[in-house]
């Protein structure tokens, strides 16, 4: 039987190439995302905030960055990006006197409801109570 050149040539596993696209467009994506913090300013606002800002950002396509972070890191674009909203917003509620509102809006919510519901979603707290607590200790 005569083979073609597809059947005989080994499948390549990009994902797992040190050099692939999937793992430049991760450090890309990871270098994107921590550029924005630590926030420093009440004025300040994030202004990447969705997967599709970064993919924008990176000239992709969002499944792309989606499918390269999925490959490399094991979590989606919008996981990672929340882990580290949520890292910097209980950061600022524990070292600084802003209110949640400031806070909320430094993180890029257009609504304080929104990041209350975030937080709470995450944490199964709102961020006053958190704020509370890491007074208490």
């Amino acid at each position: 039987m005569i083979q073609t050149a597809v059947e005989i040539r080994p499948k390549r596993q990009i994902e797992k190439e040190p050099n692939s696209a999937a793992n430049r467009i991760s450090t890309d994506f990871m270098e994107l995302l921590e550029n924005q913090f630590p926030v420093a300013d009440q004025n300040y606002t994030l202004k990447l905030r969705s997967a599709s800002d970064f993919a924008q950002k990176l000239n992709i396509h969002v499944n792309h960055l989606n499918r390269s972070l999925k490959a490399i890191l094991n979590k989606s674009t919008s996981i990672i990006n929340r882990d580290r909203k949520v890292a910097e917003a209980k950061r600022l509620l524990g070292q600084t006197d802003w209110s949640v509102s400031e806070i909320a809006y430094c993180l890029g919510f257009t609504e304080v409801p929104h990041f209350n519901n975030f937080f709470k979603r995450v944490l199964n707290m709102n961020p006053s109570l958190y704020r509370k607590l890491l007074n208490k200790n």
